[in-house]
């Protein structure tokens, strides 16, 4: 166990005083990874239910194409691909080419009531 730690502390030496970019850039990476997968899963603000903007949006369902359901479905799948449409498509007035412009509009419209929460 002493030999361990003596191989423990010799390379953390090593490396503070002879950095190599390969393994700073991989020790970058796996504390970024780690940071976001705490963060996500200490989140401790209220956040928007990805499914709420479909429920919104029932009763006005008639006058979208089952194409446009189905990507309806797909936006709101989780609440990450709601916040990348908003700012991808709603924010930018972007053209989405499967929604009609009123339906696209509605959608738009649904989302940004909620945009504080994404």
């Amino acid at each position: 166990m002493k030999h361990l730690l003596i191989l423990i502390v010799a390379a953390a030496l090593y490396l503070h005083f002879y950095p190599n970019e390969e393994v700073t850039a991989l020790y970058n990476d796996g504390k970024q990874v780690l940071l976001e997968g705490f963060s996500e899963f200490s989140d401790t603000k209220v956040r928007l239910k990805a499914d709420k903007v479909y429920t919104d949006l029932e009763s006005e369902l008639g006058s979208f194409s089952e194409k446009e359901i189905e990507r309806l479905k797909v936006i709101t799948s989780s609440r990450h691909v709601v916040k990348e449409y908003y700012f991808s498509i709603c924010k930018t007035e972007q053209r989405d080419i499967v929604f009609h412009i009123t339906n696209q509009k509605k959608v738009c419209g649904v989302i940004s009531r909620y945009a504080n929460l994404l």
